[in-house]
């Protein structure tokens, strides 16, 4: 991870505003074929939180990507205002190029209070600093992997398992996959940005554990996946410039569709955000397994 790939991340989350409800949003310099999920959800995120008032924390974000967006354009995001009280905000963010619907975004914002507490006990890991950083686990897969190698790396991974590629190498099969991440340059002290960065990062490695269940890799086998749909439940306040454990499985796959859960903790163990998210995951046996 770089710096300035940071720099360009929130670069990418500054949307510019051209009217009330509607914004623009640019992609980074470094892109896949088609418009990075995570990047198109964080951006509708900070669309829907630039219009709730100060102070009213986000709940829950879910997502239907519709078709896929080219990188070489920028993205519109217009914003429907559905509820507005006093402790909650309810918007529609319609993701459109070029008059194509790419995705709609449903984002809650909610100041509950104080309440009951509880929360699901994090897994037993190492801590990050005695970990790996993503470009040691990549070196001499550069060929097998070229796509994650080239890409940009605004947040820094240190997974406490054997990513998929290495799992796949040895001959093995994992049914979980832990992965410490945060951004390494500071952060604004602004919560939407946060919140956003946290979103931006957690559609990477959360469909990951369902081709590892299969022992299974990216890159080794003939695997086609894309996202369906995606959603996020925020908890807590978050923190994305420190360190967080982003925690996933997949308790099912069926009909070429699978589905990936998830938490983030923060390092005291507490739950920060939860995820879900289906994907197209079609596997072609023989070709490359």
């Amino acid at each position: 991870m770089s710096a300035s790939d940071c720099i360009e991340l929130l670069a990418t989350l500054d949307l510019r505003r051209v009217g009330d409800d509607n914004f623009t949003g640019a992609h980074p310099s470094r892109n896949p074929i088609r418009t990075f999920g995570g990047q198109m959800m964080a951006q509708a995120f900070v669309a829907a939180s630039r219009t709730v008032r100060e102070g009213l924390p986000p709940s829950a974000l879910s997502m239907h990507f519709i078709a896929g967006g080219d990188p070489e354009r920028d993205l519109e995001f217009q914003v429907v205002r559905l509820r507005d009280e006093r402790r909650f905000a309810n918007r529609r963010v319609d993701v459109v190029q070029d008059g194509t619907l790419l995705g709609s975004a449903l984002v809650s914002h909610l100041a509950g209070g104080r309440g009951l507490e509880h929360n699901v006990a994090p897994p037993e890991v190492e801590p990050p600093d005695d970990l790996p950083g993503i470009g040691e686990l990549l070196s001499g897969y550069e060929e097998t992997v070229p796509h994650f190698v080239s890409a940009l790396r605004p947040i820094e991974w240190r997974y406490t398992n054997d990513p998929a590629w290495v799992m796949r190498d040895k001959g093995e099969r994992l049914a979980f996959n832990r992965v410490w991440m945060k951004t390494e340059a500071a952060l604004p002290d602004d919560p939407i940005v946060h919140a956003a960065a946290l979103v931006y990062s957690s559609d990477t490695t959360v469909l990951d554990s369902i081709i590892t269940t299969h022992g299974l890799s990216w890159g080794f086998d003939r695997i086609f996946a894309v996202t369906m749909n995606h959603s996020v439940w925020f908890h807590r306040p978050i923190r994305f410039d420190d360190w967080v454990l982003y925690s996933t499985s997949s308790p099912v796959a069926a009909d070429s569709r699978g589905l990936g859960t998830g938490h983030f903790f923060d390092q005291s163990g507490r739950v920060l955000a939860t995820v879900v998210q289906e994907g197209l995951v079609m596997h072609f046996p023989g070709a490359g397994s």
